[in-house]
């Protein structure tokens, strides 16, 4: 059945703020803790699998568990953007939740390659991406001014998530086994699924358009979008690498496995104010210009504190500055593109941005592993290639806004 193109319209003026905002943010917080925290948090399986589970396989084709889970947690924008820009929040929510839960209970029962690959890469990660961008794109409707302050908040909780998920795993399986690990965390991601479910709203109509390709391709017609695409995918190729392989790498310098299992919380942790603390200052300097240091800052700290990590000590710093100039990257992107964007089209641009995105976040990990595998178990070539592609990635950020004011300082 076709449905007649029409617009979606802003109901007033963003409030900036008032109860039923901050509920909105709250609800948003609860999804990102399940949903990017989740994903955060998935370096711990890439050690489980290669050293209990899985360890038949090679680094290589376990690494394309974690790597499709954050591919399809971007690309699914794809689709769920358009159905955001079509019909809001609600229904995608729902469906969003069952299909998260229910590829973590099916992981659960999982002791196969294709099992995993199918529940947990595939079937948990299209309910995440279901459930994130139909609360990206709700939050940027209640705020304007205030708008990198509050996606900051909301994006707060995939760093707490980052902390509790690892933190969760490694002490739940060896107590209570893998199956009953993934049940327990299937449990929570439920009850706070229920809260984003209750509070999450859009605060502009949404009405039915018919779907074309030419929606997609439009906006890359744009100078300043297609360089925020390649700022954005370039800087994805490297971002996850550390979350990913961090806790293997730890090892490898003689980390005990006890100190080493807290590493992706530390990272994560440290996250949490590279999420929170950029919100601010970018809502005042310039959310382009925060990005800018932030995304070429973590670049460096790849290559000038990983490279050199030979002790505990400097794993632990190097964790500690990745975590908090990597953060800002979650919480500004999305409101970058609110910046440059028609926030009644926000949905469908939210799919053309992260789909290209998704292909980083698909091929970085497995190139990641080959790396690995070439470097004969090491993990410099891995390193410097996490290193040199955010580096880059912060470097075309900056050609992105010169590409809008110029050479000259402006609050952007």
């Amino acid at each position: 059945m076709s449905h007649p193109q029409q617009e979606a319209k802003p109901l007033a003026q963003p409030p900036d703020g008032g109860t039923r905002a901050w509920l909105v943010t709250l609800g948003c917080w609860c999804a990102f803790f399940v949903t990017f925290g989740w994903i955060n948090a998935i370096g711990v399986f890439q050690e489980y699998y290669q050293q209990h589970l899985l360890r038949d396989y090679s680094p290589s084709t376990i690494a394309w568990i974690p790597a499709c889970e954050t591919s399809m947690m971007f690309a699914g924008g794809l689709v769920f953007g358009k159905l955001f820009d079509s019909y809001g929040p609600v229904a995608e929510l729902l469906i969003g939740s069952f299909l998260h839960v229910f590829g973590l209970m099916m992981t659960s029962l999982s002791t196969e390659y294709y099992q995993i690959f199918l529940s947990q890469a595939i079937c948990s990660a299209v309910g995440s991406s279901c459930v994130y961008y139909a609360c990206a794109g709700s939050i940027v409707t209640w705020f304007e001014r205030k708008r990198s302050t509050a996606f900051g908040i909301a994006a707060s909780g995939s760093s707490i998530g980052g902390v509790v998920f690892p933190i969760m795993v490694f002490k739940l399986i060896p107590r209570v086994g893998f199956p009953w690990t993934m049940r327990i965390t299937a449990f929570v991601v439920l009850g706070l699924l229920v809260v984003t479910n209750l509070t999450v709203r859009s605060m502009i109509t949404h009405a039915p358009k018919p779907f074309t390709v030419r929606e997609y391709l439009l906006p890359f017609r744009e100078l300043r979008f297609s360089l925020l695409v390649a700022a954005m995918t370039m800087f994805s190729f490297g971002l996850f690498l550390p979350f990913n392989f961090l806790v293997l790498q730890a090892q490898s310098i003689g980390m005990s496995n006890d100190l080493s299992e807290y590493m992706i919380a530390v990272l994560n942790a440290a996250s949490f104010f590279g999420r929170t603390l950029p919100g601010p200052a970018a809502d005042r300097f310039g959310r382009f210009n925060v990005m800018i240091v932030t995304m070429v800052l973590a670049g460096v700290v790849v290559l000038a504190a990983w490279i050199p990590a030979t002790t505990n000590a400097t794993v632990i710093v190097f964790a500690i500055l990745y975590g908090f100039f990597s953060g800002a990257y979650v919480s500004l992107g999305p409101t970058l593109l609110a910046q440059i964007s028609d926030i009644s089209q926000i949905g469908i641009r939210n799919g053309s941005l992260y789909f290209v995105v998704s292909i980083a976040a698909l091929t970085g990990n497995p190139i990641a592993g080959a790396l690995e595998n070439a470097d004969h178990g090491g993990f410099t070539y891995l390193q410097i290639f996490a290193g040199v592609t955010t580096c880059v990635g912060g470097l075309l950020m900056l050609v992105t806004r010169i590409s809008m004011t110029g050479m000259k300082w402006a609050v952007i």
